[in-house]
């Protein structure tokens, strides 16, 4: 059974279209809320243990939401629906419904999009002592597979696409990679790389990022990350150039390009 926004929708839809709108399939949900976060809209919610569809005016019919799935239970159909309302989902927000008071975060907490300042080192003797760092990590999640393309710490940003090693092999990596950034985490070897070159593509066509360096391991199956990147521009049409920087696994820097 599929979810219909007219079961679940908090004001009434009017002067309804044809057009490209969310589909939740209910037997194929299992009510994870990995969704949730990656519509900036606020269009879905885990209500009663299934995600829906809140209003039709919120959902743009994009389809940021699709990727985050486990279980293949969204898509996009075309159907009669209410216009969207850009204006109506800002106000509203990710996972708020309209009138309604903003409720506890449905979905996974380690899927939960998060943006924050930089937090120093606890200022204690031992720190000083031993030269502890800043941390330069200002979001969460960091994983490519859980960051949505929507996120706001995405916007007009620096972005770094660091493969997955990186950090534990380059000391540095905080203060000379990160600071300034927003990351995005994952690894050309282990991972489907074709749905990176997809998200990926989709940030730069709504983030509209200011810069993307790709930060790899000088293992050959690792220079595949700067091929998602450069695949990515392409399709987004991103005119920007990727730079890369190459650490070695002794953890100094072999080169950029």
């Amino acid at each position: 059974m599929v979810a219909t926004v007219h079961t679940w929708a908090f004001d009434v839809e009017e002067s309804a279209m044809v057009r490209k709108i969310v589909r939740i399939d209910e037997e194929l949900c299992d009510g994870c809320g990995l969704c949730v976060p990656s519509c900036a809209e606020g269009a879905i919610k885990v209500i009663d243990g299934k995600a829906r569809l809140v209003a039709d005016k919120l959902c743009d019919g994009i389809g940021a939401c699709l990727g985050h799935c486990p279980r293949g239970a969204i898509s996009i159909e075309e159907r009669d629906a209410a216009p969207f309302e850009e204006v109506a989902s800002h106000a509203v927000g990710p996972s708020v419904p309209p009138h309604r008071a903003t409720p506890p975060f449905a979905g996974c907490p380690g899927s939960r999009v998060m943006q924050f300042a930089p937090r120093p080192a606890a200022k204690t003797v031992d720190a000083e002592a031993d030269g502890a760092s800043e941390s330069a990590l200002r979001q969460w999640p960091v994983q490519m597979s859980l960051v949505p393309p929507t996120a706001p710490y995405l916007r007009g940003a620096d972005i770094l696409l660091a493969a997955d090693c990186v950090p534990f092999a380059y000391a540095d990596f905080h203060r000379r990679l990160l600071a300034g950034r927003a990351v995005l985490v994952g690894c050309p070897k282990l991972d489907d790389v074709e749905p990176y070159v997809a998200k990926l593509a989709e940030i730069m066509r709504l983030a509209r990022p200011r810069s993307l360096k790709v930060a790899i391991m000088e293992v050959p199956c690792c220079s595949g990350l700067v091929r998602v990147a450069q695949m990515a521009a392409m399709q987004a049409e991103w005119d920007r150039p990727v730079e890369a920087v190459v650490i070695g696994i002794g953890g100094e820097v072999l080169g950029e390009v």
